[in-house]
């Protein structure tokens, strides 16, 4: 039986990652308007070791990722937060995203959907929800003039440093 929950679970996950895939694309055609970067994860990755854009190009190779045009902020998101790309932790990064006063409705599909198709990680998105409450609001920046900016101090400034220690911090 734990076997046929572990293949059930491993199932909702694919879906959630087929839907991600699929409604990326169409999201960005409806809703996002504004230019892209136009910056390659080779320039992030030349900027120096400390800063932000240069945790975003590490985060980028690490996974043989690109910047998405016109969704660059949400790689932001990953670095900033330390979440992985994991399934559950899409999910748990944007309800820290919604506690942090993001509103999309990119952002409220992935949550409901999120957590219907794979409420075993609950009280993780409720935890990630107060860590985004707790913090700075940090989701309208222009992280393309951040980048440059040292991560730590970036962190720092936006996580009090008790809910600093509750991130999952993926060093580099």
């Amino acid at each position: 039986m734990s076997n046929l929950f572990k293949i059930l679970k491993h199932m909702r996950k694919q879906l959630i990652i087929w839907m991600f895939e699929h409604s990326q694309r169409i999201y960005t055609t409806l809703f996002k308007n504004h230019e892209s970067w136009k910056i390659t994860k080779s320039e992030l990755l030349k900027l120096p070791e400390p800063t932000f854009g240069r945790h975003l190009g590490e985060f980028l190779k690490r996974h043989n990722f690109d910047l998405i045009p016109k969704v660059e902020r949400h790689d932001c998101y990953h670095v900033l937060c330390g979440y992985s790309i994991k399934v559950e932790d899409e999910i748990a990064l944007q309800c820290l995203c919604y506690g942090n006063g993001k509103r999309s409705p990119y952002l409220y599909g992935a949550i409901i959907l999120g957590v219907a198709i794979l409420p075993d990680y609950y009280k993780y998105y409720y935890k990630s929800f107060k860590i985004g409450k707790a913090a700075n609001a940090f989701h309208h920046f222009d992280y393309q003039e951040l980048l440059t900016t040292s991560i730590s101090d970036f962190r720092a400034a936006m996580f009090p440093k008790h809910k600093l220690l509750n991130l999952n911090i993926i060093t580099i």
